[in-house]
């Protein structure tokens, strides 16, 4: 298996959404994306899967190492090699690999969400980053793009971030800020125990108007003139978004209600959003971006 193929996997394997994006890439745009997310695979299960810190630093400290040597010498593992390919075709920042190894480090030293910075600051870590690198392979020319897809990623990071509540708070996370755990009068056990309280339901509520104004937020900063070339991020979000809807539909109460969607939903919702873009960049006067399909 070549490190182009190891990728493919690592990102197919995942049965992750932005797969399904990938898929109406062209060759070169789409190879770049696996190894940029293969990466991110790679490092996120170092964070969650590596029960003893002291390992866990180490491989992130490999991959920090792999990181210098994709952009300035030979590279060892698949996705390193990938990488290097990557960099070489699309303007890539190593700068910004290195702030989502960072994002993962606050994961694996258990960095606790006291404020609303701390979150804003994950989120930009483990996903708006990814947004910004992944623009610059999707390609596009006016700056506020960049401003597109921070937003984008904090509307997805938090999706994943209320998705995951159950999961996260069984291995001791908790991402939702501690100020807010307070004032909604929410105890860390209720997270563990699934308690809908008043003031769950209310602290639910809240971020999930946040993450319903990050998605707004991102389609109202996505330029007229980077539309077409950014189509793939709004694959990306429609399906998350899909998501989201689901989520929010059982008041975000995801420990009896699941918020996932099948892969042939995924690829109609993909596809759907594709047919709708591609006619409305041809179109004399532009249909408005939505998510909902």
């Amino acid at each position: 298996m070549n490190p182009s193929q190891y990728c493919e996997e690592k990102t197919r394997g995942s049965g992750s959404s932005f797969y399904y994006a990938f898929l109406f890439l062209d060759e070169e745009r789409r190879r770049a994306m696996m190894a940029l997310y293969a990466f991110c695979r790679e490092v996120d299960d170092v964070a969650d899967e590596t029960s003893e810190k002291d390992v866990a630093i180490q491989k992130i400290h490999f991959w920090q190492e792999e990181l210098h040597q994709a952009f300035n010498g030979r590279p060892q593992h698949p996705v390193g090699r990938e990488l290097q390919w990557a960099k070489e075709h699309f303007s890539l920042d190593e700068e910004l690999f290195i702030e989502i190894l960072d994002g993962m480090l606050m994961d694996i030293n258990g960095m606790p969400m006291l404020k609303s910075s701390d979150l804003s600051l994950y989120c930009y870590r483990v996903a708006g980053v990814v947004g910004l690198l992944s623009i610059e392979i999707f390609g596009y020319r006016s700056r506020k793009s960049r401003n597109f897809a921070t937003s984008l990623g904090e509307a997805l990071q938090l999706t994943n971030i209320l998705r995951d509540l159950k999961q996260d708070a069984a291995i001791g996370r908790i991402y939702l800020p501690q100020e807010d755990r307070i004032r909604f009068k929410v105890a860390d056990q209720d997270f563990r125990d699934g308690t809908i309280s008043e003031g769950m339901a209310a602290l639910l509520q809240h971020y999930g108007e946040k993450a319903e104004s990050a998605y707004t937020k991102a389609l109202e900063q996505l330029p007229e003139e980077d539309r077409e070339s950014l189509r793939p991020s709004l694959l990306m979000a429609s399906i998350y978004y899909a998501q989201f809807k689901r989520l929010k539909s059982h008041k975000f109460d995801c420990w009896r209600h699941s918020a996932q969607i099948s892969p042939l939903q995924k690829i109609w919702i993909a596809w759907r959003t594709w047919r709708y873009e591609k006619k409305a960049v041809n179109r004399t006067a532009p249909r408005p971006v939505r998510l909902t399909f």
